[in-house]
């Protein structure tokens, strides 16, 4: 059986003046954006399935005690990552979706166009065609928004190497077997700028992945997934600044003499780190009484990620790794807990030759949601830095998300 999509928790943001005023605008461009589609889509007969237009906004903020390694949350109080949403039904084949991101900065909020895509309806042969701007498939949270998320930061694997939620202008292709086990394969083409953080070098195709999927039913109470995805990059560098390679006379240096402060690039479009080719493998476990998740469920999941091809002085022993296992147990109707720790290995490069730098990562959460639309989250994450990360460190965040207008139910 395919498994079941589990119901968004959201959480809430903060204010202020600026971030009220941004959002302001931002909703103001996305309905004047909109408003052309409204207008085209009025005469008098409309195709048959044609719906009204759903508008959703989702406020994330928190407040964090210190910025650490890596991070995408600054210290204080901040916005994390808002959403304004308008998608629907175009006509009995097409639907479509834009979604704007609101991300805070340095007392800036910028806005960004996340998502602008148009699906068809799945066809009776399981194929199912997606073209625009869309978050990729490539690993298990990739393609989920962050407001989704158990944790109030993406694994250290998400954040070095796909540029914390990876969204690309491209195509995909799916196709979803006739069969009682939930078995998927996707394939996409992008032109890989999002991923590189710069240009694709003039290729109609800068970045191609590779993704199947498996999953079923265990009895009434156990869900799995498992999932494996490969990508080719052929725009990557690996690093995204050059500013950052540094060219030396000799070997008789160490990484401990040449810090990166890692966590000042987290907020740059792009991945911090990329390669020829990368591999992500994936698995989840569910487990609920009886099926029924509203007062007890326990979810485990991991990934594991491997970035090689880094460049031309690269050897077989330079790449990037990284990988993540995570434990969250709704002990009540309204409470979870969770657990997650993972590590990241990544090659900075150093004239001919690579530095590996290594940070680790443990976090702790506790969340209490009013309802399926507001959350509130407390977490401790702590790093310990193993060379290179000279901003690791220990942090306190509160973080609360708020939706409100229509809201997509989440992927497994």
């Amino acid at each position: 059986m395919t498994p079941h999509p589990i119901h968004p928790r959201s959480v809430a943001p903060i204010a202020g003046a600026t971030n009220a005023r941004a959002l302001v605008r931002a909703a103001l461009w996305l309905a004047a954006c909109s408003a052309p589609a409204i207008v085209v889509a009025q005469p008098a007969s409309l195709p048959v399935g044609t719906g009204p237009l759903e508008y959703g906004l989702v406020l994330d903020g928190a407040y964090t005690s210190r910025e650490i390694g890596l991070a995408h949350r600054e210290r204080g109080f901040g916005l994390g990552h808002a959403e304004l949403s308008v998608g629907g039904r175009i006509d009995d084949l097409f639907s479509g979706r834009l979604t704007a991101g609101l991300h805070h900065h340095e007392g800036d909020t910028d806005v960004e166009l996340e998502e602008a895509f148009i699906d068809t309806r799945p066809f009776a042969n399981g194929l199912q065609l997606r073209a625009g701007r869309f978050l990729s498939q490539v690993g298990y949270l990739n393609e989920r928004h962050a407001h989704a998320d158990d944790f109030t930061e993406r694994p250290l694997l998400y954040r070095a190497l796909l540029g914390n939620h990876w969204s690309d202008t491209g195509l995909r292709l799916n196709w979803v077997a006739p069969t009682a086990l939930y078995w998927r394969i996707g394939i996409e083409a992008f032109d890989g700028d999002r991923l590189a953080g710069g240009s694709h070098g003039g290729r109609t195709v800068g970045v191609a992945t590779l993704s199947p999927r498996l999953g079923g039913d265990l009895g009434l109470s156990h869900s799995w997934q498992v999932g494996f995805a490969v990508l080719r990059n052929r725009n990557a560098s690996s690093t995204a600044p050059d500013a950052d390679r540094h060219d030396h006379q000799g070997d008789d240096h160490d990484a401990a003499d040449h810090d990166h402060d890692e966590a000042g690039h987290g907020h740059a479009h792009g991945a911090r780190h990329t390669g020829g080719r990368m591999f992500v493998a994936d698995a989840v476990w569910k487990w609920a009484p009886d099926g029924n998740n509203a007062a007890c469920q326990l979810r485990l999941s991991g990934e594991y990620a491997r970035v090689s091809g880094l460049g031309e002085f690269a050897g077989d022993d330079d790449i990037h790794e990284g990988w993540y296992i995570a434990a969250v147990y709704r002990f009540a109707p309204r409470w979870e807990a969770g657990v997650r720790t993972g590590a990241l290995r990544v090659g900075e490069p150093h004239g001919d030759h690579f530095h590996r730098n290594r940070l680790r990562e443990t976090s702790l959460m506790l969340a209490w949601a009013r309802s399926h639309f507001s959350t509130l989250r407390l977490q401790w994450t702590t790093q310990r830095d193993r060379g290179g990360f000279d901003r690791a460190g220990d942090a306190l965040t509160l973080q609360y998300v708020m939706s409100l207008g229509a809201h997509r139910a989440h992927a497994y």
